[in-house]
C-alpha cells in the first residue's frame, strides 16, 4: 500500500492511501459515468505526441466534481447529513454537492460568486440546493460559506482541500490507467488543486514513472507561484476566462500533495484556451468550459515529443453566449478570421480590384464597409474595412502579400 503524507499549519499528519481512492471508486459505482478515453488525431498532430482525451465534461453533472463531493458526503453520519451541507463553488463543485446531497438525503446550501455563469446557478438549483450569490470570486464565496457554517452548524464540503474529496477525484487516474496502461503523462487542470493532487496520488501508486502535469491559467497562477516559493501564496486577483480555475489560494493539503507528487505545473494564456476550445469543438464536436480545456492548451508547452499523453477535460458547464464568444475569438487567434483596413483612391473600379484579389486567393468576405464619405486624412482617398474568412495565418500572409504587390497598403485590425 502506498501512503502519502502532508502536514497542516499545526504539523498534524494527514494521510491519503491508494486503498482509500480505490474504496472511493467502489462508492461511486452506479453514481458516476466511467467516461471513456479516446485518441485525438488533431491534438496529436499539433503537439507531436500521442494524445488521448478523458472527457469528464460528459460526466454526471457535467464535470469531475461529482466524484469528490459524493465520496465525501457518502461518508457522513446520518446526524451530519441532517444538519445540512454547505459549500462554496464557482459552479461545478456546487452541482456535485447538490446532486450528491439529493441522492443521499441531505440538505445542501451553496454559496457561489456573483460572477458565476447562469447555467451553473440554475443547474445547481435544479438539484434541490439553496443558492446564495456572494463575492466576486471563489475565495469571497468560501469566506462567506465558512461564516454560515459556524452560524448555522452546517457541515462544510470543501471543493478541494479535503482528503475524501481528493480521494474521489483520484478515481479518474485509476480509470485512465485501466484504459491507457502505458501512458507517459497525465495533464489536468489546476484550480485549488484537488483534481491534480488526487490524480497524482493514484497514478504514482500505480506507476511511479508516470509524469503528472498541472495546467493553470496565467491570470491566476496561485499553485505555480506557491510551488516556486515553496509556500502557499494568495494571489491578489484572478483575471482569466477560466472561471472554474480562478482560485487565488491553493489548499494546504493540495499544495503539499502537488509539491511532492506532481512533476510540474505550467500556465497558459486565455488566447491559448480559446484556440484549444475551438479545436475541440470543431474536430471532436465536444463542448468544454474554459477551465476544462486547460490541459489541451498546455500540450504546446511540453518539450517532450512522441509521448503517450492523457488530457483530462474537467468539465463542460458553459453557457451559449460564452461558447459563441470563444468560437469567434478562437477563429481570430488561429487566423481563421481576418479584419483589415486600407485606403483606396476615390474613383470607380477600386472596390472591384479589391474583390478580385480576395476572390483569386479564396478569401470569403463576411463584412465590408466602403463609404465615400468616410475619407482619410489624404485628399481623394476613402477608407475601406473588410472582414474575411481565411484558412489560417499562412493564408492571411498570402492575402496581405497579394495586396502589397498590387500597390495597396493593408492595416491589420485583427
Amino acid at each position: 500500500m502506498n501512503t502519502f503524507y502532508t502536514k497542516d499549519d499545526n504539523d498534524a499528519k494527514a494521510s491519503l492511501s491508494f486503498s482509500e481512492i480505490a474504496a472511493a471508486k467502489e462508492r461511486l459505482k452506479g453514481v458516476i459515468k466511467e467516461t471513456p478515453v479516446f485518441y485525438s488525431h488533431t491534438f496529436s498532430e499539433e503537439s507531436g505526441n500521442d494524445v488521448y482525451i478523458k472527457p469528464e465534461n460528459l460526466q454526471t453533472t457535467g464535470s469531475f466534481k461529482i466524484r469528490g463531493a459524493y465520496n465525501m458526503i457518502s461518508k457522513l453520519s446520518d446526524e451530519e447529513k441532517q444538519r445540512g451541507i454547505i459549500a462554496a463553488s464557482a459552479g461545478n463543485h456546487a452541482q456535485g454537492v447538490a446532486y450528491a446531497a439529493q441522492k443521499l438525503g441531505a440538505k445542501a446550501v451553496i454559496v457561489m460568486p456573483t460572477t458565476t455563469p447562469l447555467i451553473k446557478v440554475d443547474a445547481t438549483k435544479k438539484f434541490g440546493a439553496e443558492v446564495i450569490l456572494y463575492g466576486d470570486c471563489y475565495d469571497d464565496a468560501c469566506e462567506h460559506a465558512l461564516k454560515l457554517e459556524k452560524e448555522k452548524g452546517y457541515i462544510f464540503a470543501h471543493p478541494f482541500d479535503n482528503l475524501d474529496v481528493i480521494a474521489g477525484q483520484g478515481t479518474i487516474a485509476i480509470e485512465i490507467l485501466d484504459e491507457v496502461k502505458d501512458a507517459d503523462y497525465i495533464l489536468a487542470s489546476v484550480g485549488g488543486g484537488g483534481l491534480i493532487s488526487g490524480i497524482a496520488v493514484a497514478a504514482k501508486a500505480i506507476n511511479s514513472n508516470i509524469k503528472i502535469i498541472g495546467v493553470e491559467p496565467e491570470g491566476c497562477p496561485s499553485m505555480k507561484l506557491s510551488l516556486d516559493g515553496n509556500r502557499i501564496i494568495d494571489v491578489p486577483s484572478a483575471k482569466t476566462i477560466a472561471d472554474g480555475a480562478a482560485v487565488k489560494k491553493p489548499g494546504e493539503l493540495t499544495f503539499a500533495l502537488t509539491r511532492d507528487y506532481v512533476d510540474e505545473v505550467i500556465t497558459v494564456s486565455d488566447y491559448e484556451l480559446m484556440e484549444a476550445f475551438l479545436i475541440l469543438v470543431e474536430k471532436h464536436k465536444l463542448v468544454a468550459e474554459n477551465a476544462g480545456v486547460l490541459p489541451l492548451a498546455g500540450l504546446r508547452r511540453l518539450k517532450d515529443k512522441g509521448k503517450k499523453i492523457v488530457c483530462v477535460i474537467s468539465g463542460g458547464n458553459i453557457d451559449v453566449l460564452t461558447i459563441a464568444s470563444l468560437i469567434n475569438r478562437g477563429l481570430v487567434s488561429r487566423g481563421r478570421i481576418f479584419c483589415f483596413s486600407m485606403e483606396l483612391p476615390d474613383r470607380p473600379g477600386q472596390l472591384l480590384k479589391v474583390s478580385q484579389i480576395l476572390t483569386k486567393h479564396n478569401a470569403n468576405v463576411i463584412k465590408l464597409d466602403h463609404n465615400q464619405y468616410k475619407t482619410s486624412y489624404r485628399f481623394m482617398q476613402v477608407q475601406l474595412e473588410v472582414t474575411v474568412e481565411t484558412n489560417g495565418h499562412e493564408h492571411v500572409a498570402e492575402i496581405i502579400d497579394a495586396f502589397n504587390r498590387e500597390g495597396f497598403v493593408i492595416h491589420k485590425i485583427y
